[in-house]
């Protein structure tokens, strides 16, 4: 029961944290948490170890766990390798995505043209989620999922700490498509590290201007 009770609680709390719910450096309480869950304190700390194993939790004040910071040098080496292996499946997606996947990726685009701003980074994950399947590289997504685990709570401020990322998102989109489209593996290849590198120097920007909050959240 102990197992199955922790493996849901980490389960809801990476989609919090995908979500921006849980932003970095967010307490979690153990006690609140098991409250809310209905458990005891012992899955909630199962869960809790899980997200640190995963790179998403940390110790910290009074060795109580809270959501990772990001750490600038740790950050630029995720994202370089997030960009190359993306990279890679873009240019598989270009050489490799059939007829019906080509048409649907045209379709994506332009249902993400008019979706409002809190609707964005789902769409933004079906994007990406499009081309790896077009890619047909089980490796390559095996590869980057990982890497996207590590970047979560980072990746997860992009579009709620900086309200023009979304627009510059959606223009770099469609530079990647129209690579795919155009069966371009290496200018697909290009746009998508130039897309992975745009986050990436939106986020640090974000990091050094955070928003100002409540101390007393952090409590």
């Amino acid at each position: 029961m102990s197992e199955g009770s922790a493996a849901k609680i980490h389960a809801a709390l990476i989609a919090r944290i995908a979500g921006g719910a849980l932003p970095p450096g967010a307490a979690l309480a153990e006690t609140a948490l098991a409250s809310e869950f209905g458990v005891s304190r012992t899955p909630v700390r199962e869960a809790l170890q899980r997200l640190a194993q995963d790179g998403l939790a940390e110790r910290g004040a009074r060795r109580a766990f809270v959501i990772r910071r990001p750490d600038p040098a740790a950050m630029a080496g995720l994202f370089e390798a997030v960009g190359e292996i993306e990279g890679a499946i873009a240019a598989l997606a270009a050489h490799r995505m059939s007829e019906v996947e080509r048409a649907g990726l045209e379709a994506l685009l332009a249902r993400g043209e008019t979706l409002p701003g809190e609707d964005y980074p789902a769409h933004n994950l079906a994007f990406h989620d499009a081309l790896r399947r077009g890619a047909g590289s089980p490796v390559l997504a095996e590869v980057l999922a990982g890497l996207e685990l590590q970047t979560l709570p980072w990746r997860a401020l992009n579009f709620s700490r900086d309200a023009g990322r979304s627009a510059q998102s959606r223009a770099e989109h469609r530079a990647i498509a129209d690579a795919i489209l155009a069966r371009d593996a290496e200018a697909a290849r290009r746009a998508m590290q130039a897309h992975v590198a745009g986050a990436f120097l939106a986020l640090s920007h974000s990091n050094r201007n955070p928003p100002q909050t409540d101390p007393s959240h952090d409590a």
